[in-house]
């Protein structure tokens, strides 16, 4: 089984209860299934989950090179060359990143209202890209956008390999009981 869920801005992707925090268990009552990698809690969008340990492991694990594409607001607008950086890979602390694909994009369609909003600054604009990476350093996407000096204000993932968030609003799930093995 596989379930796509919508997770919302600061919900812990744990089951395990958390004081004074929301974990997936006040959104999914499906006992026995697991995420299949992590969003941070203050990112948002598709997590994946299942009750299939290979195929877990096959979705979370960089060695698969599945891929994992997030629109992301970030502060100002980046050049091209900052956004030529983000393409190549970037050095960070823990090492290099993987080349991603990097598309400066309008708002997304349909894109729900954040509870609290991001902060607004009218003398500083904000810029959509849509990031696609093949890897999952701990919090690379915002240590990336932070290096070429445009710090990430929002970060919603929207796709994972074949599986994308669709119209799925935050806290909703829908469940996939057909997936292919070789998935």
């Amino acid at each position: 089984m596989i379930i796509l869920f919508n997770k919302p801005y600061h919900v812990l992707c744990q089951f395990s209860p958390e004081p004074g925090k929301e974990t997936l268990s006040n959104y999914i009552p499906i006992k026995n299934i697991y995420p299949a990698g992590r969003l941070d809690y203050d990112s948002e969008g598709l997590l994946i989950l299942t009750d299939d340990g290979a195929l877990q492991h096959k979705i979370s694990h960089p060695k698969f090179g599945k891929s994992k594409t997030y629109w992301v607001q970030v502060d100002g607008t980046p050049s091209q060359e900052a956004i030529q950086q983000l393409k190549n890979g970037i050095l960070l602390n823990d090492g290099m990143t993987k080349p991603a694909k990097i598309t400066v994009i309008d708002e997304p369609v349909d894109l729900w209202s954040r509870t609290p909003p991001i902060r607004y600054r009218a003398n500083i604009p904000t810029t959509w890209l849509q990031i696609e990476l093949k890897e999952g350093k701990n919090r690379q996407v915002r240590r990336m956008t932070a290096h070429i000096g445009h710090p990430t204000l929002r970060l919603i993932r929207c796709k994972i390999g074949q599986w994308e968030l669709g119209k799925l609003q935050p806290g909703e799930y829908t469940v996939c009981e057909k997936y292919s093995k070789g998935d």
